[in-house]
């Protein structure tokens, strides 16, 4: 019986592409996990991983101009005998360089995790709630 080269040819390369291709993206991607007293256990894994990192947001933190209202207190002067008054607080735009956004993390909350390096490495992105409230 004599079978078509470039069928069987066609049929390796095919075969090859596709094992290559699940070995360089298994273990990419996101997953959700949790965060435990020593580490983080990924939903997928069944193992804990306690090395892995987390995303930290370095940039500039921006606040426009606002007001708060509040209570102030005049405590050092006798004559006002610890008398309280409404007032309020005008805050001006403000910009504070250098500001890094740090996730802190609780055991028990629920995160998503990125694989990277061929799935080698956990970065925890940020922490996940219901949207039901």
């Amino acid at each position: 019986m004599n079978k078509d080269p470039y069928g069987q040819l066609a049929s390796a390369l095919y075969s090859s592409v596709g094992k290559h291709a699940k070995l360089a993206l298994g273990g990419a991607g996101a997953v959700l996990g949790t965060m435990t007293g020593t580490g983080l256990k990924l939903d997928d894994f069944k193992h804990e991983l306690q090395d892995y990192m987390v995303a930290e947001l370095p940039g500039l933190f921006s606040v426009p101009r606002f007001m708060m209202s509040g209570t102030t207190a005049q405590v050092e002067q006798p004559d006002w005998d610890h008398k309280q008054m409404d007032t309020s607080f005008y805050f001006d735009k403000n910009e504070v360089k250098d500001v890094s956004l740090k996730l802190v993390l609780q055991p028990g909350d629920r995160v998503l995790v990125l694989r990277v390096n061929g799935g080698n490495d956990a970065v925890v992105i940020c922490k996940v709630v219901s949207g039901h409230g």
